[in-house]
């Protein structure tokens, strides 16, 4: 589809650059792949995304290294730096860009963390965004002072009020409350600043937030829920939505949902993004890519990645199974303990998912690497530029989403050929921008409505009071 070839409005696509890391899509043994702790990597990743002019980078965090049966994941990166120190020095070597973050909303507090955002809005001029996650699990929370104390249930209402409560301190000054003296260049206050008072089943915040609003107001606001829970908190209260479903019909039935969402909460439709998460493979010729795609799948999951998929399900030691054999007859151990931790898959129901996958290799003639390929290392789009350029365009004019979160398969110079490639072929399809807009916000890159104050009423030096 060209820009010509509807006669619907062309949609703009828009792009994220997802920095590689926690997962198996990485192939660490490439001799591209560098340290996923040196800055060098996080400024070349950072560059070469606002050379391809996408719209924002995201960074995925880990509060705790993976385990399999009480062991270090040793295929796990070694080192996951602190998100909001790598958004702060890269505001510095970027000018465009947006930065986001993932920093859950279980293990921080609102009144400092939405400090901290503040900041790097300010500091970057406009470009912060926050991807807001729920961490609930026992696992992650040894390392917290609070450790079990959240359960299942709660971890949607906690991420919605720690979000009321950052939404206060954020509007809490006026737009006027701090101006400056041009004659003298000194600031003063004037009226314009609320006392936050908000006590809430979570969360007992009173005090004043010590920044005056910052270029966006408000950060970006990603989600990445799929849960009915999760879609209802998106459609309320964020901005763009990291989504799993990439493939075509799977994403216009998601789009049509939380787009249909939209109205109950007087929301236009395009003020929520939703970019899946995606991978892909070029190739000079169809039959090229299909055999990198082959290569790169089976160094993506290596003989231990896929046991340890495995024994997510079966929560028992299967190391003494060939890779390259059938999976296993025995059925999978059910206890409230699993043997993998740490690790983002979950199956409410292994015995199901067991006879499900065993099904599926026997009507396919999968191993066990074969199977584990298919769920975690199969390439969104596979292709020559122009055919993967054309697939992007066909899910976004066609309402399977607004565009993707692209995941490359080194580290950090997995999208060059991406950038080099497929970003031209868009931009002369007339759907991807050529340049930024010059001091455009990260909300305004992305085309998302102008922020105004969310929470209860805009402070014009006046208490909020939650109950």
């Amino acid at each position: 589809m060209t820009a010509s070839s509807s006669s619907k409005p062309v949609k703009q696509i828009h792009l994220a650059a997802h920095f590689p890391g926690v997962n198996n899509t990485t192939v660490w043994s490439d001799e591209r792949s560098q340290s996923q702790i040196a800055f060098s990597s996080f400024r070349h990743f950072a560059q070469n995304a606002e050379r391809g002019k996408f719209d924002f980078l995201f960074l995925a965090e880990g509060l705790r290294l993976r385990e399999t049966r009480g062991l270090i994941h040793d295929l796990d990166v070694v080192g996951r730096p602190n998100t909001l120190a790598i958004l702060a020095a890269l505001a510095g070597v970027t000018s465009n860009i947006g930065l986001v973050g993932t920093l859950s909303s279980t293990f921080n507090e609102p009144y400092e963390l939405s400090r901290q955002l503040a900041t790097l809005d300010h500091l970057s001029g406009g470009r912060a965004g926050w991807n807001i996650v729920t961490t609930s699990d026992a696992f992650h929370g040894a390392n917290f002072r609070r450790g079990k104390f959240l359960d299942l249930a709660d971890r949607y209402s906690r991420a919605q009020e720690f979000f009321d409560v950052s939404s206060q301190l954020w509007d809490s000054w006026a737009d006027d409350a701090i101006v400056a003296d041009k004659a003298s260049g000194e600031f003063a206050r004037t009226s314009g600043l609320g006392l936050v008072d908000h006590h809430g089943p979570q969360f007992d915040v009173t005090g004043y937030a010590t920044l005056p609003p910052s270029p966006q107001r408000h950060p970006v606001i990603v989600q990445a829920g799929d849960s009915p829970d999760g879609r209802d908190f998106a459609t309320s209260s964020a901005d763009v939505i990291f989504s799993r479903h990439a493939d075509f019909d799977a994403g216009r039935a998601f789009y049509d949902d939380v787009k249909g969402r939209l109205d109950a909460v007087g929301r236009p439709r395009d003020s929520l993004k939703i970019l899946p998460a995606a991978t892909f493979i070029l190739g000079d010729t169809h039959a090229e890519a299909l055999e990198r795609s082959r290569e790169i799948s089976r160094l993506q999951v290596s003989p231990q990645t896929a046991i340890s998929f495995l024994e997510q399900v079966w929560n028992t030691d299967l190391s003494g199974y060939d890779v390259e054999g059938p999976l296993p007859e025995i059925d999978p151990v059910v206890t409230a303990e699993g043997g993998a931790k740490g690790r983002a898959y979950v199956h409410t129901d292994p015995v199901a998912t067991a006879n499900a996958w065993r099904e599926q290799a026997s009507a396919k003639g999968w191993s066990i690497r074969e199977l584990v390929i298919s769920f975690a290392a199969k390439h969104t789009f596979v292709g020559t530029p122009v055919f993967v350029a054309e697939t992007i365009n066909r899910h976004v004019q066609e309402d399977a989403s607004d565009g993707f979160v692209i995941v490359g398969n080194t580290n950090p110079t997995g999208l060059d050929e991406f950038v080099d490639r497929v970003i031209p072929e868009l931009q002369e399809r007339g759907v991807y921008r050529t340049d930024y807009d010059e001091g455009a916000t990260l909300h305004e890159t992305l085309g998302l409505p102008a922020v105004a104050a969310r929470s209860a009423s805009t402070v014009a030096g006046a208490a909020l009071v939650s109950a």
